[in-house]
């Protein structure tokens, strides 16, 4: 039995990967997005051996490219209600209950985020109250707070640029907000600290097959460059986007369940949300919504959601910019330009219909679970939902293997950082800038001190919370290989200002030839 990691010591790769290959295992999980993470945490909680294998870094794909947002799906409760669809009223309800157990789960990386919707119409604004406020139903004891109608002035005091002229007012809410990789690579983190092991840039080769049997996988370890196999009792295939393309290899016939669709983000440098609110922007003239939010001291603008093509490394298209900017403009009295954007990104998002469930004109982003000659498929979903997602699909897994198992134990689960006192971390801190407190608090909760412990708390960037102290962390404690791992993913400066990352890539040369 592998010997689970003290909070206090470090992610070494090599040991990893030798324990990997030493291990019994009940569940090999092949991807490292927050269905994975969420999967192994799961299987873990139950008794089981299990690990993950990600052929990038943890959280690289989908799950560090979200727009940030907790929410129980507001837009799934206008459809439910237009439609008299009950079961959609449940798929909000359920990811109410799931949005209060993640802020619960890291509160330093994840917290309550009030949303105003601007109004045109006289109309509008008992229409949003009404459902707005079906919502707050739904939520019943979870609610974060009651929906409220809001006065033109208000809406220019939570952003200042706003054009107010053609508004009647506006309807706020609250759901919640985080940040989507840094509270991934907690799980990933938490999950070794429960005896659970994952292996970052180890890509699946091939599925090895045994009598018709997925029994494990030939992996390639990007790193050290050489090749192994991995066995288990059941294998969970995890991997989004490109969950097609597994499924195949473990039954050549599987009937294609995925579709993929692109969306955008802008970070801006100007800081429209002065008071921390967020705004969403119901419809766009195609019929989507636009988000306005603040994130880590941006402003984040999204989304798109457009057809696209597997891609390990999606970019925004000048295409998909201008459409953003042309539609925020459009809500603006002072218009924003490409000169006020510092980082793009772009995401792919999961599309997925039930390939036993007959006809599907219409995809949906719930979570569907197919087995496949013993590979178990999780994908669809969103991240608010991960830690459902991953109870039924461990449900299917242990149905379909045999494996012996207790119940699934994440309910009340807290992750690495959220565990420990905050005022012995306040003291630790109180001696910092107040900006680079702030930054070690939200970024590592409780653990902040001994990221201090690290190195020097010296700013790797003038006017940026970033310390020295961090790049040592990120590489010995947190399992990032790469500089884009720690810019884009552990820091998350990549995702917020590239001429920083840019700045702060220079110093981490010579950690990463150490």
């Amino acid at each position: 039995m592998h010997r689970p990691l003290q909070a206090n010591q470090p992610w070494q790769r090599q040991t990893q990967r030798d324990a990997l290959q030493a291990a019994d295992l009940d569940v090999l999980i092949i991807g490292g997005g927050a269905s994975g993470a969420g999967v192994l945490l799961d299987a873990l909680s139950r008794g089981l051996t299990a690990a993950l294998i990600e052929r990038q870094d943890f959280m690289a794909g989908t799950s560090s490219r979200s727009t940030k947002l907790i929410h129980g799906g507001v837009r799934y409760l206008e459809q439910a209600f237009k439609t008299l669809d009950i079961g959609k009223y449940q798929l909000v309800r359920e990811a109410l209950a799931e949005r209060k157990r993640m802020l619960a789960m890291a509160p330093h990386l994840a917290w309550p985020l009030t949303l105003i919707t601007p109004v045109k119409s006289w109309i509008g604004l008992p229409y949003y109250r009404f459902g707005l406020g079906l919502y707050d139903v739904l939520a019943g004891s979870q609610r974060l707070g009651r929906s409220r109608i809001e006065s033109k002035n208000e809406l220019k005091r939570a952003c200042p640029s706003i054009d107010a002229a053609p508004l009647t007012g506006g309807v706020s809410y609250q759901d919640g907000q985080f940040d989507d990789a840094r509270f991934g690579i907690a799980m990933v983190r938490t999950a070794l600290e429960q005896g659970g092991l994952a292996l970052n840039y180890c890509a699946v080769d091939n599925l090895l097959i045994e009598n018709g049997q997925v029994v494990g996988a030939q992996c390639d370890d990007l790193i050290a460059g050489d090749r192994f196999e991995l066995r288990a009792r059941a294998v969970v295939n995890c991997t989004g986007p490109w969950t097609d393309q597994l499924r195949q290899q473990a039954k050549p016939d599987a009937k294609p369940m995925m579709t993929v669709s692109s969306g955008i983000h802008l970070l801006l440098n100007r800081d429209l949300l002065p008071d921390g609110r967020g705004i969403l922007i119901p419809q766009t003239e195609d019929g989507r919504v636009l988000f306005l939010l603040p994130w880590l001291g941006k402003t984040l603008v999204g989304t798109t959601d457009d057809p696209a093509e597997l891609n390990d490394r999606p970019e925004a298209s000048q295409a998909e910019i201008d459409y953003l900017l042309r539609h925020l403009n459009g809500w603006l009295s002072e218009p924003i330009g490409a000169a006020d954007i510092s980082a793009t990104f772009s995401g792919l998002r999961p599309l997925v219909s039930n390939p036993h469930g007959g006809s599907t004109s219409k995809l949906s982003r719930d979570h569907v679970i197919v087995t496949d000659n013993g590979l178990t498929s999780l994908t669809g979903g969103k991240w608010t939902t991960w830690r459902r997602m991953a109870e039924d699909c461990m449900d299917e897994v242990i149905a379909h293997s045999g494996l012996k198992a207790g119940p699934c134990r994440t309910q009340a689960l807290r992750l690495a950082g959220a565990n420990g006192d905050r005022a012995a971390t306040d003291a630790a801190l109180k001696a910092l800038p107040d900006d680079i407190a702030a930054h070690l608090w939200q970024a590592y909760g409780d653990r902040a001190a001994a990221v201090l412990a690290q190195g020097p708390a010296e700013r790797l960037v003038e006017g940026a919370p970033y310390i020295e102290a961090e790049l040592s962390w990120a590489l010995q404690y947190e399992g990032a290989c790469r500089a884009e791992d720690v810019l884009n993913r552990r820091l998350r400066v990549g995702m917020l200002d590239r001429q920083r990352a840019d700045a702060i890539g220079r110093h981490l040369v010579s950690k990463l030839e150490q």
